[in-house]
């Protein structure tokens, strides 16, 4: 079973005759995602990829039902897009743009909360249901269907767990990078407890990194709630402080945002670590077999 995203799933990409929307629509459709058409505002009526571009998120809604939109706009136009999708009914919004200023975040954050609408992102790989749909930019070829649920704060990392779960012949559930910003639409706690609650999830994996609380509050969570067992790995233990490393969000500003205080808290709260990026995968067929 996978959350979020499957195969019924209408995909719309804004941004859809751009080089990435594009490159990243095709590689969607390869997949068997059903992606209905998409937006460019000023080539309404056209057809890309042999499929219908729009205005407006709007006039593609309602001729599409489209109800999951991916997000390929430029960083200064990326939040207004963001906010049509929401307008527009859009219930799964996948915002990969990555550089969206953090003042533009917090006003979409706040609109969000008038609408009915799932925000993934932004600065993210997608999400995606292995063998039945993706919306993103992950590459498709390493996913296997199965029973582990991946949630990411880094698309590397992301794909490197994937790669080691679907060799060791267990595949996934669903996977969710939730992207490296800031603000982002998911955190870590609401990604977890939609896979706690998922009957086809056999293991959740969290792979989270310095810099703010996400992990811990998920780790608190799973504490009070947790229905089946939880792997984790922090990357960034190395890190100094006060310097980013790599993601806007990836940055140590106190000692409670550091790998060594997250992995603590982790442990205390039952969550089986990972000390190695490349020993996430065995960690997890370890645990499968407890």
């Amino acid at each position: 079973m996978s959350i979020l995203l499957n195969r019924y799933s209408r995909v719309l990409i804004q941004g859809f005759t751009g080089n990435e929307g594009t490159f990243h629509s095709s590689q969607m459709i390869e997949y068997g995602t059903l992606v209905v058409g998409g937006v460019t505002p000023g080539k309404g009526g056209e057809r890309h990829l042999g499929l219908p571009v729009f205005n407006s998120v709007k006039e593609a809604v309602a001729e599409t039902k489209a109800d999951v939109s991916v997000i390929f706009v430029p960083p200064m136009h990326a939040a207004d897009a963001i906010m049509e999708a929401a307008n527009a009914g859009i219930s799964l919004i996948v915002a990969i743009t990555e550089g969206i200023p953090v003042s533009d975040m917090i006003t979409v954050k706040e609109y969000l909360k008038s609408y009915h609408s799932r925000l993934i992102g932004p600065n993210c790989p997608g999400i995606i249901s292995p063998g039945e749909a993706k919306a993103g930019i992950m590459p498709g070829f390493i996913h296997k269907k199965g029973t582990i649920g991946i949630i990411s704060r880094s698309g590397t990392l992301t794909y490197e767990a994937v790669d080691q779960v679907s060799r060791l012949g267990m595949g996934q559930s669903t996977c969710i990078g939730i992207g490296g910003d800031p603000i982002v639409g998911t955190s870590v706690k609401d990604a977890v407890m939609m896979m706690m609650e998922d009957n086809e999830t056999e293991v959740i994996v969290i792979i989270g990194e310095i810099g703010g609380k996400m992990e811990t509050d998920a780790a608190h969570w799973i504490k009070e709630n947790r229905k089946k067992p939880v792997v984790g790995f922090i990357a960034g233990q190395t890190a100094p402080k006060g310097r980013r490393m790599g993601h806007a969000g990836a940055i140590i500003g106190g000692t409670a945002d550091t790998a060594e205080a997250k992995i603590k808290i982790m442990k205390e709260c039952g969550i089986i670590i990972a000390e190695s990026p490349a020993d996430i995968g065995l960690t997890v067929k370890k645990t499968l077999n407890l």
